[in-house]
């Protein structure tokens, strides 16, 4: 069987079953929120709102321990809006969120059988 994503351990330890479940279906539901409206931020050109979507996203990410998605967030919304490039941070945002999707993908599979 396969194991809890690394990024969810320490929340399998902490909280009960039922507990778990519903804060990485949450999490789930913020990750595809945020970061659609991050990639809308960017294709519109509007850094200010984009910093913001990542500032969601990295609090998000943060609690759950998804560490590479909170930096990659934390780096975007440190940058100024001259040395932002809008194209390349929603492309790190999307790939990272793709693959953190997948691991709460399986940690919910998980949770729902334990």
């Amino acid at each position: 069987m396969p194991t809890t994503p690394v990024f969810a351990a320490d929340l399998a330890k902490e909280l009960p079953p039922a507990d778990f479940l519903r804060v990485l279906v949450l999490f789930r539901a913020d990750m595809v929120r945020l970061t659609g409206e991050a990639e809308a931020a960017a294709s519109a050109g509007r850094h200010e709102a984009l910093r913001r979507a990542a500032h969601g996203l990295a609090g998000a990410a943060g609690a759950v321990g998804a560490t590479a998605v909170d930096a990659a967030c934390r780096t975007i919304m440190r940058c100024k809006d001259a040395e932002l490039d809008l194209a390349e941070s929603i492309q790190t945002i999307r790939r990272l969120a793709d693959a953190t999707i997948v691991d709460l993908d399986l940690a919910i599979s998980q949770a729902r059988t334990a």
